[in-house]
């Protein structure tokens, strides 16, 4: 199997380069490749590859900046996809792409189901719910993965933007109404394969695996947080001699203005995915003290 990613120097496309590496041949491209605000870098990406699987994990995630950019993000986000989904069909092959909490408002009390009413507050939930569509209208067999709040060890992400703040400011004022649940890029990556390799060992291989079992799933740990606990926990887990911050104090959305809206409950039921496919991802807190076993407070600057 020939298996392309894109997005390979991001959080979550590296790690997925890794994790996939046994499953078959893997073509990762990057940004200076495959630029996914180029139609033709996709096209030239896909083609030249001929790919059995297309995993999409490059996306425009500049989510304030997206108000003042609400076209590139619509391009990378939704037409690249739509590219990558036209492309697939004409070859054969399947594609999984990530998607996002923020195609929702967020005023569900509860954990949101796929099923629920999508209604995205920002340019970004726009353009990513955009891409979901695109993908649904451009039958392809497809896998599309819900995540939230993705962090890692290297990349641009909350845990290094915290660990890089603690060591410029005495006190850091973090956000504690929104809800969500923390996912390691690593196992959004490890629980890609474990559907790739069920997907593969189908009778009718990954696209009728996909026709019957694809769609929307959502993919996050399991349990929730608000972003000051998550903040808390992490400099308790992380001994920087370095470290400047004393205090770290929880403030509401309205005391931090953005661009962009985030939704307040951002919590994604993943019990669609468990049933389909046998996967459950681990606490966000478990997850967290493995990923920050690995950061090296060198990189962060």
């Amino acid at each position: 199997m020939r298996i392309l990613i894109t997005g390979r120097d991001g959080q979550l496309g590296w790690e997925l380069a890794r994790a996939l590496a046994p499953l078959g041949e893997v073509v990762a491209v990057g940004r200076g490749e495959c630029d996914l605000a180029q139609p033709d870098h996709v096209r030239a990406a896909v083609r030249g590859a001929r790919p059995d699987l297309i995993v999409n994990a490059a996306a425009y995630t500049a989510v304030d900046r997206a108000e003042s950019e609400p076209a590139l993000a619509h391009a990378i986000n939704a037409d690249a996809p739509a590219l990558m989904a036209e492309e697939a069909k004409r070859l054969g092959a399947a594609l999984i792409h990530y998607s996002t909490d923020y195609v929702f408002d967020g005023r569900k009390a509860s954990p949101y189901v796929e099923t629920d009413a999508v209604n995205p507050l920002s340019a970004y939930g726009r353009s990513k719910l955009a891409g979901e569509q695109a993908l649904a209208a451009a039958g392809a067999p497809h896998f599309i993965a819900r995540t939230s709040w993705v962090f890692a060890a290297r990349g641009r992400n909350f845990v290094r933007a915290v660990l890089k703040l603690a060591r410029e400011r005495d006190t850091l004022s973090i956000v504690d109404d929104q809800w969500g649940a923390p996912t390691w890029a690593r196992t959004i990556a490890e629980a890609t394969r474990a559907i790739v390799a069920q997907a593969t060992s189908h009778a009718g291989g990954l696209s009728a695996a996909f026709g019957e079992r694809g769609g929307v799933h959502h993919l996050t740990a399991s349990g929730a947080t608000n972003w000051y606990e998550f903040a808390r926990a992490l400099l308790a887990q992380v001994a920087d001699p370095a470290r400047r911050v004393q205090r770290l104090l929880p403030i509401p959305s309205r005391d931090y203005p953005t661009a962009a809206a985030r939704p307040a409950n951002s919590r994604l039921d993943c019990a669609r995915i468990a049933q389909r496919w046998n996967v459950a991802l681990p606490a966000w807190d478990r997850a967290l003290a493995q990923c920050l076993r690995e950061l090296d407070l060198s990189t962060l600057g």
